[in-house]
C-alpha cells in the first residue's frame, strides 16, 4: 500500500553543552533527530511522510479532526503531551485553543490511524514528564501508562518474542529472531488489546508490539525507540526494521 500520507511528529531535541579547557570556556548547542533512518526508509517504500519536530509540531500540529484528515496515519514518537496541550497562542498568550489530544481522539474513533513509539517523551517517559497517562490519546491506545517514569534501560540488551500469529499482517515475513534493543517504556496492557511481540522473560515479557481498535480507527504502539538510543545499528541494518514499521502503519490504515 503506497502513497499513504503519514505525519510524524516528535523525534527531535537540541543540546547545550559548556566545554571547559583549562581557563576558557566555552558553549555549544547542536540540534537531533532520531527518526532519519526510518523516514529515509519509508520514503524509500513509497510513503509521503511529513516530518514535524517537536519544535514546530508545537505550533504546527493539527488543531482539529479535518486538520487530521489531511494523514492516513499519525505517528507520535517521543513528544510529550505537553507539546500538543500547550500551543503558543495558550502558552504565552493565554488564548484558549483546541485540546489536540482530544481532536487525536475522535479522529481515531473515525477512522484514523495513530501509532505511539516510544522513547523519553513517550507514553508516561522519563520522570512522568511525557504525561500522557489519562489523556485523550492514552484512551485510544492498546495500553495504560503507569503513574511513574515508566523507562526500563536494558544496557546489555535484550531480544524481542514475537509472541503472535506469524500469518498477521504486522509480523508477515519477519520471522521470529529479531535483533536486541537496549530498553522500553514499561506499560499496562487492556483487556481489548492484542499483543504481537513482547520484551523477554528477564524482564516480564511486557508489551513491545501491541495494537487495538478504537470505534472505526486503529491504533498500534511500540514501547522501544526507532533510533538511539534503545535502538542499535544491527536493528536498523536488519532486513526486518524498514518492513515492521511499514507493517504497522498499513494495518493501522487498513479498517477491515
Amino acid at each position: 500500500m503506497t502513497g499513504l500520507k503519514v505525519l510524524l511528529a516528535g523525534e527531535s531535541w537540541v543540546s547545550s553543552a559548556t566545554h571547559f579547557k583549562g581557563f576558557d570556556q566555552f558553549n555549544s548547542v547542536t540540534y537531533h533527530t532520531g527518526a532519519d533512518p526510518l523516514l529515509a526508509l519509508l520514503r524509500e517504500r513509497g510513503f509521503e511522510v511529513t516530518f514535524m519536530p517537536s519544535h514546530e509540531a508545537q505550533r504546527d500540529f493539527p488543531q482539529t479532526v479535518e486538520a487530521l484528515d489531511a494523514y492516513d496515519a499519525v505517528i507520535l514518537s517521543d513528544i510529550g503531551a505537553n507539546t500538543l496541550l500547550l500551543h503558543p497562542d495558550t502558552w504565552l498568550n493565554s488564548k484558549r485553543t483546541p485540546n489536540r489530544l482530544i481532536a487525536l481522539r475522535d479522529w481515531v474513533a473515525k477512522g484514523g490511524a495513530l501509532l505511539m513509539l516510544g522513547g523519553y517523551y513517550s507514553f508516561q517517559g522519563i520522570n512522568g514528564a511525557a504525561r500522557y497517562r489519562g489523556t485523550a490519546v492514552e484512551a485510544t491506545l492498546p495500553v495504560t501508562c503507569h503513574p511513574y517514569d515508566d523507562r526500563v534501560e536494558v544496557p546489555e540488551g535484550f531480544t524481542p518474542v514475537v509472541t503472535g500469529d506469524a500469518a498477521h499482517p504486522i509480523l508477515a515475513g519477519l520471522g521470529g529472531e529479531w535483533p536486541p534493543l537496549l530498553g522500553f517504556n514499561e506499560v499496562m496492557v487492556k483487556p481489548d488489546a492484542e499483543i504481537l511481540a513482547t520484551v523477554s522473560t528477564e524482564y516480564g515479557a511486557l508489551p513491545l508490539l501491541a495494537t487495538r481498535r478504537h470505534g472505526e480507527g486503529r491504533t498500534v504502539v511500540w514501547t522501544s525507540d526507532v533510533g538511539p538510543h534503545w535502538l542499535p545499528p544491527e536493528f536498523v541494518a536488519w532486513e526486518g526494521y524498514g518492513r515492521l514499521f511499514e507493517q504497522m502503519i498499513t494495518w493501522a490504515v487498513a479498517r477491515t
